[in-house]
């Protein structure tokens, strides 16, 4: 969801208050935000609930960021026209406005902690699928990637969806209890998530996906702002930038590139 930093500074009582908090305080702050957000009353949805509201809004939730107003607009805003070879960086400055942050902050925490930089380069990439659509965008990420990412980066990204429905609470990951807000508190993941959770729970790069997950962040940070730049080389070494730029090199995914590069094309 998108945050308001004004209204949730207001909501701390000022920001005199809000630089005196330490970091684990700020994301417990934020998330206690988040959530009063997303339920007003203060009152956990159940699945029903959330399906109930189905019909009192003129967008379904699982469509990309780039396909709806941002919050409080009412209208979408023209998007900046992409250069004519367009590279993962541009799509970062250009495209990538809605997420960009969160999984910037996600790879720099990656890093911090020290991990492969296959692991970060995927937590830099999962997420941003959802510029273009929320649903299965584990999926639909690893697939936008994987003809330019090593093979355990797209596994890591494709499997972190079906992952963060399951704790791994000795590896570091609780389930997140925003989650109860956004799915329902009764909400059950589908089987074809039980299942997908069962095969990598087994497989040989199972801790590559849930590293993603342990990295992943519920609540933001406001004081950190990692920038792109700290992961040029992680990018030049694991990311092969085709020369006629993203949507061009006639890849079998060409087409998803030119959806994000152009989301206003009827056709």
């Amino acid at each position: 969801m998108q945050i308001d930093r004004e209204a949730f500074i207001a909501s701390q009582g000022g920001a005199s208050v809000v630089n005196r908090m330490n970091p684990e305080a700020k994301a417990d702050a934020l998330e206690d935000y988040m959530m009063r957000q997303l339920t007003p009353e203060g009152k956990i949805p159940r699945v029903a609930d959330i399906e109930a509201r189905i019909e009192t809004r003129p967008f379904r939730r699982g469509v990309g960021h780039l396909f709806v107003a941002e919050e409080g607009d009412t209208n979408v805003r023209r998007l900046a026209p992409m250069p004519v070879k367009p590279t993962l960086a541009d799509f970062f400055r250009l495209r990538f406005l809605s997420t960009g942050n969160h999984v910037l902050q996600s790879a720099n925490l990656a890093m911090k902690n020290g991990l492969a930089e296959e692991i970060i380069l995927a937590c830099l990439l999962h997420d941003v699928a959802q510029e273009l659509i929320k649903v299965d965008h584990g999926w639909w990420a690893a697939q936008l990637f994987e003809p330019y990412v090593p093979e355990q980066t797209a596994f890591a990204i494709r499997y972190h969806q079906a992952l963060r429905f399951y704790a791994d609470e000795a590896n570091g990951y609780p389930y997140p209890t925003v989650y109860s807000y956004v799915f329902g508190e009764d909400y059950q993941p589908e089987p074809y998530i039980e299942e997908t959770y069962k095969m990598v729970r087994q497989h040989q790069w199972y801790f590559a996906a849930r590293q993603v997950t342990i990295n992943d962040l519920y609540s933001f940070d406001l004081d950190v702002n990692p920038s792109l730049d700290q992961f040029t080389d992680v990018i030049g070494r694991h990311f092969t930038q085709p020369a006629e730029g993203l949507g061009y090199d006639n890849s079998p995914v060409a087409h998803m590139w030119r959806s994000i590069i152009k989301p206003d094309a009827p056709l």
